[in-house]
């Protein structure tokens, strides 16, 4: 039987929380039948995400999912039987009212952020009662272990990036449509995509003066401007090349989750941050560098360290040493001037760290899609 869901987002910062609830929304809609509204409180970021998606309406259907505004006029009719609470982004009082109000409760899931800390798959599924109304909310952890409730995949991701893979010229069609030559066959492409970063500038210059040609694919994004103010430039706009030593700097515009995809297909590296572009990472097989979204109280530094020392298991203890080193470097807000040795590192062991990104992708997979459990959870409470 389909149920009906409520997915409600607000747009904090960046797109990380927009990109995450759109994933979620698409997969409950189209794999498991439900009828699903998907509100939030900053259309443009999800435009982004989307082209498709008009941000001057207030409603409208997009593959599968009702997309509403979620703004102080917004109406929100009878709550849905399951209503998710994406990231504890806090839900209208007026509809949690109406939750209250209904003869059988919605089931009320708070959709919480990714972590690989151990305490996680203790709290995954913890029940949580209203403080006022007869209403209770259960906990979800997206993990990347078993007990969790695994990361989002929908079932056409991976036979895309195996047909993108195989074919002869899908590499170069991307390159072409967003108006480049095909790297050369010697060059290390790159994708950088991250927050503000002081330790980009010996990131960069490590690859402009390195032993071996680097082309790097730069989406726009909050860190572009660093990019530029290395090649001494303001930005050159999007399908622009800059060039400085053996390094090739590409300026791409903001690609939608599908282009966004390939460029991780097309790359040997991918910077990424965040939580959804981070994923995609893992599930593109290749080496990557995370940048962890920084918090106040440096409780990121714990996740980082959390996530590493799962990521890690199976690497050669050296390799895996300096892998740490460089995640740490790049998340430490400091100059980096470690950096340009430890890259120097990793590269040598570029088919050692592709081999990695390859198992590690086939144990993430292992607690099971992060949609269908949800979806499993809902349907058997």
């Amino acid at each position: 039987m389909s149920r009906s869901w409520d997915v409600f987002c607000r747009v904090i910062d960046n797109y990380g929380d927009a990109a995450v609830s759109w994933r979620l929304a698409r997969e409950l809609s189209s794999e498991h039948g439900g009828r699903v509204r998907l509100w939030v409180d900053a259309l443009p970021a999800l435009h982004a995400l989307c082209p498709r998606i008009d941000p001057a309406l207030s409603r409208q259907a997009i593959e599968g999912v009702e997309v509403c505004a979620w703004g102080v006029d917004a109406r929100f009719g009878e709550p849905a039987e399951v209503v998710v609470e994406a990231f504890g982004c806090g839900l209208p009082e007026a509809y949690v009212e109406s939750m209250a109000a209904r003869h059988r409760a919605p089931l009320w899931i708070i959709l919480e952020y990714l972590s690989a800390e151990p305490w996680v798959t203790t709290h995954h599924k913890l029940p949580s009662p209203h403080p006022r109304l007869a209403l209770q909310r259960h906990f979800f952890f997206p993990g990347v272990v078993q007990g969790t409730g695994g990361v989002l995949r929908e079932s056409t991701l991976e036979p895309r990036r195996l047909a993108f893979e195989s074919a002869p010229d899908a590499r170069a069609q991307f390159w072409h449509r967003l108006g480049f030559a095909p790297p050369g066959g010697q060059d290390l492409v790159v994708s950088l995509f991250g927050y503000e970063n002081p330790a980009a500038e010996a990131l960069l210059d490590a690859w402009s003066g390195g032993e071996a040609g680097v082309v790097v694919a730069v989406p726009r994004g909050r860190l572009r401007p660093q990019v530029c103010a290395f090649f001494g430039t303001q930005d050159p706009g999007d399908g622009q090349t800059l060039r400085k030593g053996r390094l090739e700097a590409r300026f791409l515009p903001f690609l939608p989750q599908s282009g966004y995809d390939e460029l991780l297909w097309a790359c040997d590296w991918n910077c990424v941050r965040g939580e959804d572009s981070f994923v995609r990472a893992q599930w593109a097989r290749r080496p990557f560098l995370w940048q962890i979204y920084p918090q106040a109280d440096s409780a990121h530094e714990t996740k980082l360290q959390a996530f590493l020392e799962v990521y890690c298991q199976g690497l050669e203890p050296v390799l895996a040493g300096d892998l740490r080193a460089f995640w740490a470097v790049w998340n430490a807000g400091g100059e980096g001037s470690t950096l340009p040795a430890a890259w120097k590192r990793l590269r040598a062991r570029q088919p050692e760290l592709k081999r990695h990104a390859g198992f590690w992708a086939e144990k993430l997979a292992l607690p099971g899609e992060l949609a269908a459990n949800l979806a499993h959870y809902c349907k058997n409470d």
